[in-house]
């Protein structure tokens, strides 16, 4: 039958047609890792694993929700600065801020956390894959101070000997916490 649709030629387009309604970055070249959120037991290790301390300037590449930010600012004093390439992520992470009133202490950048500057940055935190925190590599070199912490959330740098390991478990789950201090240890 001509000009049918039939299961096999529909289901591509299908999948294609739902891939780009459930976000259009999901097929950008620039998309580098899924929105996946840190569970808060996790969030909160992080930081106390980073020693976060009042005051001190955290960034989260790929903050997604902010989750990471708004614990960092809530509970420890920090400032907090979040990279998500998601406009929609971001607008609803600077959404939630002003309605927390938390404005004036958490900034978030949309874009593409390879090209962050984080100099100011007292600790960088990651959700991000191993192949990502590879290229990250060179700009965390390059840019960080002395004693600034990088703390990556299950994925390793490798290469680098992490400061620091601790593991938490979340509904039955085991979360991994690799906490690296600037210059790093090849």
């Amino acid at each position: 039958m001509r000009g049918a649709i039939t299961w096999g030629s529909a289901f591509p387009a299908a999948l294609l047609c739902a891939c780009l309604a459930h976000g259009q970055n999901r097929l950008s070249p620039d998309n580098l890792a899924p929105f996946v959120p840190t569970p808060e037991p996790v969030v909160l290790r992080m930081l106390e694993a980073a020693e976060l301390k009042p005051g001190e300037l955290l960034y989260d590449l790929g903050c997604g929700d902010g989750r990471i930010l708004f614990v960092a600012v809530q509970k420890f004093g920090a400032r907090a600065v979040g990279v998500e390439l998601s406009a929609k992520l971001a607008r609803q992470t600077i959404a939630r801020a002003r309605a927390l009133g938390l404005q004036d202490a958490v900034r978030v950048v949309e874009g593409n956390l390879l090209n962050a500057d984080v100099r100011p940055a007292d600790v960088v935190t990651l959700y991000l894959q191993r192949l990502i925190n590879e290229k990250l590599k060179p700009t965390f070199r390059r840019q960080l101070k002395p004693g600034s912490r990088v703390v990556s959330h299950d994925y390793e740098i490798m290469g680098w000997k992490p400061s620091r390991v601790e593991t938490v478990e979340v509904a039955q789950r085991r979360h991994t916490i690799y906490v690296y201090r600037m210059p790093p240890v090849e």
